[in-house]
C-alpha cells in the first residue's frame, strides 16, 4: 500500500484545515488507518485512528472534540478534519495503515505516507 498526504498549509489559530491521504497499490478496506504527528524537536505522536470498517475511532486527548478521522473505502482515502486548530498543532502530519484492529502505537503500522506540514499561527 502506498500512501500520500496531502492539505496541509498555514492556518491561524482558531482556523480549520482537512487533510487527506490516498491510498494507492491495494485497497485500504481492510486496514484499520491512523494519524500521528511530529513536531519539530519532539518525538512522533498518535493523533486519531480508524478501524477498517469506520465503526470505531480513537483520539488523543490533546485532540479530541477538535478533530475527526474518516475515511472512503469506496474512494480509498483517510480524511482527518482539524478544527480549532492550536499552535501546539504545527507539526508533520503522517498516515499510516496496518492490519488488524487500530492502535495507537506507530511501531505497529505497516506502511506510512510522507507526511503533510500543518503550520498554525498564533
Amino acid at each position: 500500500v502506498q500512501l500520500q498526504a496531502s492539505g496541509g498549509g498555514l492556518v491561524q489559530a482558531g482556523g480549520s484545515l482537512r487533510l487527506s491521504c490516498a491510498a494507492s497499490g491495494r485497497t485500504i478496506s481492510s486496514y484499520s488507518m491512523g494519524w500521528f504527528r511530529q513536531a519539530p524537536g519532539k518525538e512522533r505522536e498518535f493523533v486519531a485512528a480508524i478501524t477498517w470498517t469506520g465503526a470505531t475511532t480513537g483520539y488523543a486527548l490533546s485532540v479530541k472534540g477538535r478533530f475527526t478521522v474518516s475515511r472512503d473505502n469506496a474512494k480509498n482515502t483517510l480524511h482527518l478534519q482539524m478544527n480549532s486548530l492550536k499552535p501546539e498543532d504545527t507539526a508533520v502530519y503522517y498516515c499510516a495503515a496496518k492490519s488488524g484492529s487500530y492502535a495507537t502505537t506507530g511501531s505497529l503500522y505497516n506502511y506510512w505516507g510522507q507526511g503533510t506540514l500543518v503550520t498554525v499561527s498564533s
